[in-house]
């Protein structure tokens, strides 16, 4: 029994392997059969596209070769166009060429004609100068048998006739060109110096010895005077500016030589006024911050007139000495104003010229400037300003344009056109109308040497000319000299005055002999 269930199943089995054999038969042959259906679909879709693509192909090789043939073409022309211009040019060329080939060959033949006519003139020149020869030869034999002279003793005679004749003719033409010379030297050093002076257009102003101080009302005045007079003294002592106190309405007048002095006292007494604190502590404090700001002036007046001139370079002393220049006067002309004519004359000279108009002005510009060097010396201005001009670093032809200055100077001393040039411009300065103010030079001269004899004594710390030089103040040191030396002092400075000074009616001499006690409450 199970023997025969073993074989059912074994037969069951292979039916159903024999089934399924088959039908996996049929399958694959379908499969096949559809994968050759497309093998072909797929080869005749390649062989249509690669058509397409071989008559695209050939289209686009057809395009190019038409494109690139019509640029050939295109060139070829521009080519054949060019080339037919070449040829134009080239035969015009040879027909101008043709045209030149004539006339050279017509100028060839005129000069061939010119240059046989030429022969044919040296020829007859020869033979004109042969018989020219000849003649004279005959009529110098005639002359030597005439005048009983060989031909070289008449030559000679004639040569010393002829050089004499020439000697005379040059030196009168010498003379004439001397003289014209002379004129036209005249003539152009005027129009020189003319159109220097209208190139320089600087105003003229002849300074005064007395400064104006407004007064807000005349009740200042007391207060300027103070009690008992101790603030005007006070102020006259520290400043040596009188202060001249009248019935002229809101107005105080300061009177003094020397215009640094007064232009301090001026500022202080403004400052005063404006402050409305005046007592002599403030005053000297106030005259004290007043000097120093005057300094600070002088020098931002000297470094604004160097920029002005275009002057650079100067050492600071000079520059500082030159803003001095400022409150100075030259023969009644601001020394200032002055020294910037020159330098601008010069300068405008030099222009003319062909010179160094820089140097000029500089030169021009520090030409006086001994006149405010004192404390460097004490000789001639010329000689001291040449020496501070050394000692700053200003170089030798500067030097000698300062010390040419010396009246009476010989010509062997001007070593450079520069120094004739300030000269001629001082000169020209100085001797405009109105300058000459000798006398006022004088009086400036006499009160500064009425202050130099009072400085020469021992003991005395400052003095001041006050009153047109009539009253000479003197500040003492109280440690060295005693009340009882004080009117000895006075008797001798006034007997050097009288030795030493020449003066019109009496000067009264004041010596001012204070001591101070300074504390600070804490």
């Amino acid at each position: 029994m199970i023997g025969m269930w073993i074989v059912a199943i074994l037969f069951f089995a292979a039916c159903g392997f024999a089934v399924g054999r088959f039908f996996s038969l049929s399958a694959g042959k379908k499969k096949l059969k559809f994968a050759a259906d497309s093998a072909e679909t797929l080869l005749a879709d390649a062989k249509s596209e690669s058509e397409n693509l071989k008559r695209e192909r050939i289209l686009e090789a057809k395009e190019e070769i038409f494109q690139a043939r019509q640029r050939f073409e295109s060139q070829s022309k521009e080519r054949k166009l060019e080339l037919q211009r070449w040829e134009q040019k080239l035969s015009s060329r040879d027909l101008n060429l043709d045209r030149k080939v004539d006339i050279l060959k017509n100028k060839e033949e005129s000069l061939n004609q010119k240059n046989q006519s030429i022969q044919a003139k040296e020829q007859f020149l020869l033979e004109k100068e042969q018989e020219l020869t000849q003649l004279i030869q005959e009529e110098n034999s005639r002359l030597e048998q005439i005048s009983g002279l060989t031909s070289e003793e008449a030559k000679r005679i004639q040569m010393r006739n002829m050089l004499e004749k020439a000697r005379e003719e040059a030196a009168q033409e010498v003379h004439e060109i001397r003289e014209d010379a002379k004129r036209r030297a005249t003539s152009e050093s005027q129009d020189i110096v003319i159109q220097a002076l209208q190139k320089c257009s600087l105003s003229h102003v002849v300074d005064s010895t007395v400064s104006v101080v407004k007064l807000p009302d005349d009740e200042m005045k007391g207060r300027i005077i103070g009690r008992e007079g101790r603030n005007i003294r006070a102020f006259e002592s520290i400043t040596g500016i009188e202060v001249l106190i009248d019935d002229t309405p809101q107005t105080v007048v300061l009177s003094g030589f020397d215009p640094v002095r007064r232009e301090v006292a001026r500022q202080s007494l403004e400052k005063l006024i404006y402050d409305g604190r005046i007592h002599p502590g403030r005053i000297e404090e106030v005259v004290n911050k007043a000097t120093q700001e005057v300094e600070e002036q002088v020098y931002e007046v000297g470094e604004q007139t160097l920029q002005d001139l275009g002057v650079h370079g100067i050492h600071h002393e000079l520059v500082r000495m030159l803003g001095r220049q400022r409150f100075r006067m030259n023969l009644g002309q601001n020394l200032l104003q002055h020294s910037k004519e020159v330098a601008t004359l010069a300068g405008e000279m030099a222009i003319q010229l062909g010179l160094d108009a820089s140097l000029a002005r500089r030169a021009g510009i520090l030409h006086d400037i001994g006149k405010t060097a004192e404390k460097y010396g004490e000789s001639a201005f010329y000689e001291l300003g040449a020496e501070v001009a050394k000692k700053f670093g200003e170089n030798e032809k500067i030097q000698n344009a300062i010390a040419c200055q010396a009246p009476g100077l010989p010509d062997s001393e001007i070593k450079t056109p520069i120094s004739v040039l300030v000269k001629i411009a001082d000169g020209v300065s100085v001797s405009r109308p109105g300058a000459q103010k000798e006398m006022l030079e004088n009086y400036f001269k006499r009160m500064h040497k009425l202050e130099e004899v009072a400085k020469s004594f021992a003991g005395v710390i400052n003095s001041y000319a006050i009153q047109a030089g009539r009253e000479l103040r003197v500040i003492v040191e109280h440690s060295i000299v005693k009340d009882s030396g004080a009117q000895v002092m006075a008797d001798n400075i006034a007997a050097k005055l009288r030795d030493e000074m020449q003066f019109p009616g009496q000067i009264r001499v004041t010596v001012i002999r204070e001591y101070r006690s300074v504390d600070y409450a804490k």
